[in-house]
């Protein structure tokens, strides 16, 4: 246990002190919800109810506005999330090509469905609707590497690869 230096409070974790040094530099700060919660989730890798409610106590906002900014915006996370982000195209192209069958093949090898992490924390499989590489289609990416012209039976083989 650690005691926060801007506060004197007790923090059970390194996260939890550097959370609470970032809460101080915002305290009082106008419109720093935003950015306290991408600070917040680059701690944690997500954004853990305690330290919501953290947030809303030192920022004195209340925890429906905080839950409500992160409800809102598609770059927060409630959940933790794994190390290599799947981003299958389910647009017009790789809709036509066959990006429902490469989506499903994905699922299929890792046991998870859209929006969903494997239980190792080693993936999330997301479902985008556009990736900008329509001439590869269908194709997913993985962190920020793409892959194109994809078959299913290819999934497993790329998979691997991020293991």
């Amino acid at each position: 246990m650690a005691v926060c230096k801007c506060t004197g409070e007790n923090v059970d974790s390194a996260q939890d002190l550097q959370l609470m040094e970032l809460l101080d530099h915002y305290r009082n700060y106008d419109g720093g919800l935003i950015p306290v919660l991408q600070e917040a989730q680059s701690i944690y890798g997500y954004l853990p109810s305690e330290a919501l409610e953290k947030i809303s106590q030192e920022l004195r906002i209340p925890f429906s506005e905080v839950f409500g900014v992160v409800t809102f915006y598609a770059q927060f996370h409630l959940k933790p999330r794994g190390r290599n982000i799947i981003r299958v195209c389910l647009g017009t192209a790789c809709h036509v090509l066959g990006g429902s069958r490469i989506f499903k093949s994905i699922q299929d090898v890792l046991g998870v469905g859209n929006g969903e992490t494997t239980e190792d924390l080693r993936y999330t499989l997301e479902s985008v609707a556009c990736i900008g590489a329509c001439g590869l289609a269908p194709c997913i990416m993985i962190n920020d590497d793409t892959h194109g012209r994809l078959v299913p039976g290819d999934m497993k083989k790329i998979l691997e690869q991020y293991e």
